[in-house]
């Protein structure tokens, strides 16, 4: 009876939600913001309707994960090896200097600040292995649900893909250097590398195999069914391997992004798009359930108690996501629009920020408990305010481009 009772409140927060999301778009804002603003309304630390009972429920860390991999597929869909040939260099280039400019900016800040504080230097480290990082779900559930189209779009979405494999490494590796540092039991760099490249390895092998069983399916009917067999499939590798790790580290949106990556390059264009169809209509209806486990954990009343430290991390770390991303798109002479919209499109952080934060505090919590509460505290409180604001300066960055309706547009 448990589990109903806890299904019962999944499907009341998802209508209370999906109903935020309809509200906020007749203000002309993405839905993502009216998804958010439901779930912290909803979550443990309000109104309870979505409580602990539910977040960390089995089942629902199971569903959730399988959402995530649906979620990937929004980005495998458009990482198409022929388009991207073309504009190769240029996405590369630009995520590596957006992310490491984000690092650099943040770790100096940082460092300026806690040598003056007497805090230790490694803790600015950690700030800016945690800063890089951004969330592409709300970003890019602004491009789903506003129909954007044009060089910023056509940017982010597979610099979504890359931003979250160059953060995911430099984290792990200040995590590793750090935790040799504080502790006699580190962290291996090997594993750090392989942590980061498994989700990408296994979902394309895996993608690779039902790519060459879809090609030789006569019917589309036959194509969908295996697209989807083998997602599920994927997914829960992953929660065997994720069962045999020290701690939950896999990043499932990782795996379902490899896995349909590898598949749109080997079917049809006609089967993709008929494939893509189908599914966008879970896509959307799995982007819910991704941003209320997002916005559910938030405690909104950090926002009364952000100090200066918040201040700090969230106006940094806008600039370095904005300056990286403006310098990585002059050198490589991208679009105008890319070049002074791409940084604001970036700015999300709140899900990849707090799982990091979780790992950063564990690491942190035995031998230097008051560098733990810092760090927690800080982007706890930054995980809500810059989330609110992050998704609206999302959206204005796709309207200042031209962008927004233009998908519409398109197939009209």
């Amino acid at each position: 009876m448990e589990i109903l009772s806890e299904i019962a409140s999944l499907l009341v927060a998802i209508v209370i939600a999906f109903t935020a999301g309809k509200l906020i778009a007749k203000l002309r804002l993405p839905s993502i913001l009216g998804w958010l603003i439901a779930g912290m309304t909803i979550g443990p630390h309000a109104l309870n309707i979505l409580g602990n009972s539910v977040l960390e429920a089995e089942w629902f860390g199971i569903l959730e994960s399988i959402f995530e991999c649906t979620f990937g597929l929004m980005i495998g869909s458009e990482l198409i090896w022929k388009q991207m040939k073309k504009a190769g260099s240029q996405i590369l280039v630009t995520t590596i200097t957006e992310s490491l400019g984000t690092f650099f900016v943040v770790s100096l800040v940082f460092g300026i600040i806690f040598w003056f504080a007497d805090v230790p230097l490694y803790l600015a480290f950690m700030f800016g292995g945690i800063a890089l990082a951004t969330a592409p779900a709300p970003s890019l559930s602004v491009v789903n649900d506003m129909q954007t189209s044009g060089p910023v779009t056509r940017t982010l979405i597979p610099m979504a893909a890359l931003d979250d494999l160059v953060g995911a490494l430099v984290f792990f590796m200040i995590i590793a250097l750090v935790s040799a540092h504080v502790s006699a039991a580190g962290i291996p760099v090997p594993v750090v590398f392989f942590l980061v490249f498994l989700p990408v390895l296994l979902g394309a092998a895996i993608g690779f195999v039902t790519g060459k069983v879809l090609q030789h399916i006569p019917s589309f009917k036959g194509v969908l069914a295996v697209t989807i067999l083998m997602l599920l499939v994927t997914a829960g590798t992953g929660f065997v391997i994720n069962s045999m790790l020290p701690a939950p580290v896999l990043n499932f949106m990782l795996l379902g992004l490899a896995y349909f990556t590898a598949i749109a390059n080997m079917v049809t264009e006609e089967q993709l798009n008929g494939i893509m169809k189908v599914m966008n209509p879970v896509i959307g209806f799995a982007m819910i359930v991704v941003i209320l486990n997002l916005g559910a954990p938030l405690d909104y009343h950090l926002i009364f108690g952000a100090g200066i430290y918040t201040a700090v991390y969230i106006i940094s770390r806008a600039v370095g996501k904005y300056s990286g991303a403006y310098f990585g798109a002059a050198i490589t002479h991208a679009p105008v629009t890319v070049k002074k919209y791409l940084g604001f499109t970036l700015l999300p952080h709140s899900g990849v920020s707090l799982v990091f934060t979780g790992i950063a505090v564990s690491v942190l919590s035995g031998a230097a408990p008051e560098c733990a509460s810092i760090i927690q505290g800080t982007i706890a409180a930054a995980a809500v305010i810059n989330e609110v604001i992050a998704v609206f300066m999302a959206k204005k960055g796709f309207e200042w481009a031209g962008e927004l309706g233009k998908a519409k547009e398109a197939y009209a």
